[in-house]
């Protein structure tokens, strides 16, 4: 199904050849300039070292959960207009339901931010992100930047990047996207994809075979090969906007006469350009996808790259059920206890209780025609098992409906719901306690589908894609692979009309055309960023959270779902860090802050004098030393770009994360960019650091600005104080600015 090489071949004639095992690193750089990504990086690069690279990027995208935080810190460091074309879109909290005006209250500063800095704003229930970037925004040859992980499409020759909300802030102060020259992974397919295989099967197999190992991390995915020309372009981008869960850093793809044809029939012709790697083309990694081999796939809880076939899956339930179960009692705890996945197998046969296609990755025109295609009108029964579809835009819709297909599927008794995100990170269709939901979403995260486990709430979601899903719900709610019926659809071509009138009609298009005289509307939960410190000298910090798990998601360090409505308060929502996974943190960090309250203020605290005491702080230098909290993680960060995973850890007085590694670029940059120092620690998982442990450390500020990589610090654990090194692996110049100075808010003021 899936192989990988982690040595370097040439692209040679169209196919791989093992590269000549002395390969200098100048050769290996001249090759990667003859792949696609280098070519498109390269022409929006304004670095004069071949070694690293200084993005502009074309165009930027944000959506409601993110939006209104980076354009209150854009206009906080100075920005008068958007000088890249900016598209706000409203698919996360669209549903208004929770918190009464609040959410609407963003729709509206929203759209006033538009009419006064001269961007795009497209409204509720019209279009998720990632849709409308693909039908209106992305251009072979381009580069976008989302506020959303899942900044994908390289499908049409376009590299997306999803980023915290520092990078795209950067963007609207007309600086750039820094990063060293990345390697570069091809990802060789070919063969054909078998009848009810669909692009999600793809996508789940990928990560499962490249997230764990580690393979192509903070890498490009450059797909090419014989293979590409049997998937339709609808089928393409529903792999690549799931090279997110992968850990990759963007993804491209070659383009054909299909892209040329879509787009076409989009009405952008002239964003078409032919696009393939040069002969001799240097890539680190190889991925080879063999179409023939790939089955139908599910992807247990937690993880996208938990995954099975359904057919392995359906042949040894009980074994996979418990190992799920095993897992939830590792993740969650005590609501694990309430639960009980063997209820589900039944007669030798596996029944879930909800099926869900939704969203960028389900909710695409020809996911939902081979629903239909399968289904045939057929009744999914009276039982308690349920099932829902999301048209990802209003013109996928409209050009459904013209099929008579949303009819047909809401006549087997599933409901059609607009154009919402909610599915996706546990905002909408929450299952039942001890449910378990199949879906063709992007994540299948612990609360990701909306479960309270601090409450003794939990349910599942396994990942699958829309074909299986519709012949699971055929079946009465029985897992079933779409290769298990008798006739399954065939990938072949489906014929998609595009009406550009649907937004024409209630998009609003203010790119080029700022009313800076127009006034921002905000509603009283809009709140401006807390002023913030900048680096004291020396800094000393107690340790708030201490999480061993393998990995920590962003999802663990600020919960998606009920937290939505207030992510444009940045003082209310900092109240919810960590606390699915911590629930202790935020008073943890509160005292420390109240602590350093009372430092500044000349007040005598005991535990202050313990700490100073333990640490060997004197106090002269507490005079010029900062105090604050920290998190320590193993491998924190993997999932969404959100930056309020990190800047709610700032707003409560953190001043840095102590890792074995980040999970991903992202995280590690929303750190970065809240002004907090991205430790990584020689042997963490193994150091015993605990809750209450003090790290002081002396000098710091110093040993920024003078571009020293290893920190001296004193750890305090149990008692006992011990001289140990952290380290600052890669910081720019500018990095090392924006934390001396607290943030980049304060960064960009001077």
């Amino acid at each position: 199904m899936i192989e990988i090489k982690t040595t370097g071949v040439n692209l040679v004639n169209g196919a791989p050849v093992d590269a000549a095992a002395d390969l200098t690193a100048e050769a290996k750089l001249a090759g990667r300039e003859k792949t696609m990504a280098y070519k498109i990086m390269r022409a929006h690069d304004s670095s004069d070292d071949p070694k690293t690279m200084k993005i502009k990027f074309d165009s930027m995208v944000s959506h409601d959960l993110t939006y209104v935080g980076i354009i209150q810190t854009a206009r906080a460091s100075g920005m008068e207009k958007f000088p890249l074309l900016t598209t706000l879109t409203n698919c996360h909290n669209s549903l208004c339901a929770v918190g009464g005006t609040i959410n609407a209250d963003d729709h509206v500063f929203g759209h006033s931010s538009c009419v006064k800095y001269g961007g795009d704003f497209v409204p509720a229930h019209v279009a998720v992100i990632h849709q409308y970037a693909r039908e209106e925004m992305a251009k072979c040859g381009g580069m976008i930047i989302g506020s959303d992980s899942h900044t994908r499409y390289g499908a049409f020759g376009c590299m997306g990047f999803g980023e915290g909300g520092g990078e795209l802030v950067k963007q609207l102060l007309s600086k750039t996207y820094d990063m060293a020259a990345p390697e570069v992974v091809l990802v060789y397919v070919t063969g054909k994809p078998h009848p009810g295989v669909g692009p999600q099967d793809v996508a789940i197999a990928l990560v499962k075979h490249t997230f764990d190992a580690g393979v192509v991390k903070n890498r490009i995915l450059e797909f090419v090969g014989p293979g590409v020309k049997y998937m339709s372009v609808d089928y393409r981008f529903g792999i690549d906007v799931m090279t997110t869960e992968t850990a990759c850093l963007s993804s491209v793809w070659e383009t054909d006469e299909l892209v040329n044809k879509w787009l076409t029939a989009h009405g952008r012709a002239q964003d078409f350009t032919e696009l393939r790697p040069e002969e001799g083309a240097y890539y680190d990694r190889v991925v080879h996808i063999d179409m023939d081999k790939v089955e139908p796939m599910i992807a247990l809880p937690f993880h996208p790259g938990n995954a099975v076939t359904i057919r392995e899956f359906k042949a040894n339930m009980e074994k996979y059920v418990d190992a799920i179960m095993a897992d939830a009692e590792k993740k969650i705890g005590k609501a694990a206890k309430n639960t009980d996945l063997r209820s589900k197998i039944r007669d030798g046969k596996f029944y879930v209780d909800q099926a869900v296609v939704a969203g960028c990755s389900g909710g695409t025109f020809e996911n939902l025609y081979r629903c239909n295609q399968i289904m045939q009108g057929k009744p999914i029964g009276d039982s308690a098992f349920e099932m829902s579809f999301y048209a990802s835009s209003e013109p996928v819709y409209f050009e459904l409906e013209k099929a008579g297909i949303p009819a047909n599927l809401v006549r087997t008794g599933a409901t059609f719901r607009t154009s919402f995100c909610g599915p996706c990170f546990g905002a909408g269709d929450t299952p039942c306690q001890n449910g378990f939901s199949i879906r063709h979403t992007t994540r299948n995260f612990p609360n990701r589908e909306g479960s309270k486990p601090t409450n003794g709430q939990l349910s599942f979601v396994a990942l699958m894609d829309a074909r299986s899903i519709a012949a699971t719900a055929l079946n009465g709610g029985v897992l079933t692979g779409a290769d298990e019926l008798p006739n399954p659809p065939e990938e072949v071509p489906v014929e998609y009309g595009y009406d550009a009138l649907l937004y024409k009609q209630r998009v609003y298009h203010g790119w080029q055309n700022a009313k800076p005289e127009e006034s921002l509307r905000q509603g009283p939960n809009i709140v401006d960023w807390p002023a913030m410190d900048s680096m004291a000298d020396n800094l000393l910090l107690s340790v708030a959270s201490a999480i061993y798990d393998p990995v920590t998601t962003t999802d663990e360090l600020i919960p998606s779902g009920e937290t939505s409505s207030y992510r444009s308060n940045p003082i209310k929502m900092s109240e919810f860090t960590l606390s699915r996974r911590d629930p202790e943190y935020v008073g943890r960090a509160k005292a420390m802050q109240a602590m350093e309250a009372d430092r500044k203020a000349g007040r005598a605290n005991a535990e202050m004098d313990r700490m100073c005491a333990a640490a060997g702080v004197s106090a002269d230098e507490l005079k010029n030393t900062g105090i604050g909290s920290l998190v320590f993680a193993v491998k924190p960060g993997d999932g969404s770009a959100r930056e309020q995973a990190a800047s709610c850890q700032k707003v409560l007085g953190g001043w840095a994360n102590i890792t074995q590694e980040y999970a991903t670029k992202r995280y590690r940059g929303n750190c970065v960019n809240w002004g907090m120092l991205p430790f990584v620690m020689d042997d963490a998982v193994n150091s015993g650091m605990a809750v209450g442990d003090i790290i002081y450390l002396p000098g710091v500020r110093k040993a920024l600005m003078e571009d020293k990589t290893d920190i001296a610090a004193v750890w305090v654990h149990e008692g006992q104080k011990q001289a140990i090194v952290l380290h600052l692996p890669a910081l720019t110049s500018d990095e090392r600015d924006i934390i001396v100075a607290g943030s980049l808010i304060n960064y960009n003021r001077g």
